[in-house]
């Protein structure tokens, strides 16, 4: 069955970097786009990134510039680097396969000074 394992959340500070990692399993990954989504507390869960099988990436307007999304097919992985980080990127990252094909459990990421 399709997993996807989400790490790499925690605390930073305004300005600050992460990076989002999303292990994946039981499809073939080289072969779905793979996409990140974000629910900050109180709000519905939003488009962050989604990269496409020939790693053309496109982003939301609010992460675009500070945000990469990225690929591994030999590990089956996707990353989310988040550079820049403002308290309103403050939420729980998900991954899924496509635009929301499949959803993994969730990092929670805090911006907090």
């Amino acid at each position: 069955q399709v997993q996807l394992v989400e790490s790499g959340g925690g605390l930073a500070q305004p300005g600050g970097s992460l990076r989002l990692s999303c292990a994946a399993s039981g499809f073939t990954f080289s072969s779905n786009a793979m996409a990140w989504y974000r629910q900050a507390p109180g709000k519905q869960r939003e488009f962050v990134a989604i990269i496409q099988t020939d790693e053309l990436p496109k982003y939301a307007e609010s992460v675009k510039g500070r945000f990469t999304i990225s690929r591994d097919n030999t590990k089956s992985t996707v990353y989310l680097q988040m550079n820049n980080l403002k308290s309103d990127d403050t939420a729980n990252y998900y991954c899924s396969v496509g635009y929301g094909g499949y959803w993994g459990q969730g990092t929670q990421v805090i911006v907090s000074s």
